[in-house]
């Protein structure tokens, strides 16, 4: 389906071609954190991995006890992993976007609407009701307490810097700043 992204655009349209790159996926995984309620989990537990690593280390060289190689083998590895989890994520939703190819995403009053070389995507500003603006990118979320479905705008897309602030204006007017 061909779309002319030009022919609706006026003063309330604001219109981004982009191709994806993981670090849209990263910032809009990052800034979903803040909304989830169980992320201490994930941090805690690489704080408990190392402290457990640390300390049989620390027990094992002063030679009050026998090396535990479960930890000091498996513990560094679990924490790498918890650490690194967003930058995994980020690089699996990449690999989904791509095969889409280039991105065109015009915002309006009536919603956000996404066209790529094999889909097209329509979202009403119900199903993504809040927004969260960073240096790099918009990104919308929905409502649901992990805010699992979400949308990067990224800022390097507009085609004048201007634009971010009619953007901004759309999405102040439709949604709700997280």
């Amino acid at each position: 389906m061909a779309m002319d992204m030009g022919r609706d655009a006026g003063p309330g349209v604001v219109e981004l071609v982009y191709q994806p790159a993981v670090e849209d996926f990263l910032g809009a995984l990052r800034e979903r954190e803040r909304f989830r309620r169980q992320r201490w989990r994930r941090h805690w537990a690489t704080g408990a991995m190392v402290f457990a690593f640390v300390l049989n280390a620390w027990l094992t060289a002063a030679g009050s006890e026998k090396p535990n190689w479960f930890l000091l083998v498996w513990m560094p590895l679990g924490a790498a992993l918890l650490f690194f989890a967003p930058w995994f994520q980020a690089q699996a939703c990449l690999r989904v976007a791509a095969r889409n190819g280039r991105f065109r995403a015009t915002v309006a009053d009536a919603g956000l609407t996404m066209v790529t070389d094999n889909s097209t995507t329509s979202v009403n500003w119900a199903a993504q009701p809040r927004y969260r603006e960073t240096k790099h990118a918009f990104i919308t979320y929905s409502d649901d307490k992990n805010a699992s479905c979400f949308t990067v705008l990224p800022k390097r897309a507009l085609p004048d810097p201007a634009d971010a602030d009619r953007l901004r204006a759309i999405l102040d007017r439709h949604l709700t700043r997280a």
